[in-house]
């Protein structure tokens, strides 16, 4: 396979078939050849076998979990850019993402422009940038705060409800229900 060819592959790996028949369509028609798995085993095949320059990873694969994913795509293709997507943002997951080398991080639900957008920004500049970013003007929400910390501990827990109820200090019950609640939502920025 020529590095023309694989120049624009994009590898997208989501438990939701639709979601990666649907994104497939959308990104073709802006120049990207769309190669789609919905498994964690699927999407190591078919990373090893194309070669694909760019990947959108969903953060959740049924039972598994694509921050671990990660770093095994990149130990197939090195120079792939990999964006994690999922239904639930938090900071902590971000870090946790970039951390192990996922170049962005979007969350859902979202649309072809943004996500060729994550993939293609910053491409090509080595650059590091010299301003560092902006600080909020005002702090987070209690509840936004929360969330955070609970996304946190359940990162380093792998997932695992129990422990992470057990390092919370709260019961299972509660930690299940709080997470499945939507996180709360920041004030959108005045333009």
């Amino acid at each position: 396979m020529t590095d023309a060819h694989a120049s624009r592959q994009l590898l997208i790996v989501d438990d939701d078939a639709t979601f990666v028949r649907v994104l497939s369509r959308a990104v073709a028609s802006r120049g990207f050849e769309a190669i789609g798995a919905t498994r964690a085993d699927e999407a190591r095949m078919l990373a090893r076998r194309h070669q694909p320059r760019y990947c959108v990873l969903d953060l959740k694969l049924g039972e598994e979990n694509g921050l671990k994913l990660i770093s095994e795509l990149h130990a197939l293709v090195p120079q792939m850019r990999i964006l994690l997507l999922t239904g639930y943002a938090s900071i902590a997951t971000a870090v946790e993402a970039i951390k192990r080398g996922a170049h962005d991080y979007l969350a859902k639900p979202v649309d072809a422009d943004a996500v060729v957008r994550a993939l293609l920004e910053g491409e090509g500049s080595s650059a590091i940038d010299d301003e560092p970013p902006e600080a909020p003007e005002a702090p987070l929400a209690l509840r936004r705060l929360e969330w955070e910390h609970i996304q946190r501990v359940l990162t380093e827990c792998d997932g695992n409800i129990s422990e992470t109820a057990r390092r919370l200090g709260m019961h299972r019950r509660t930690l299940q229900r709080k997470l499945s609640k939507h996180p709360v939502r920041e004030r959108p920025e005045p333009e």
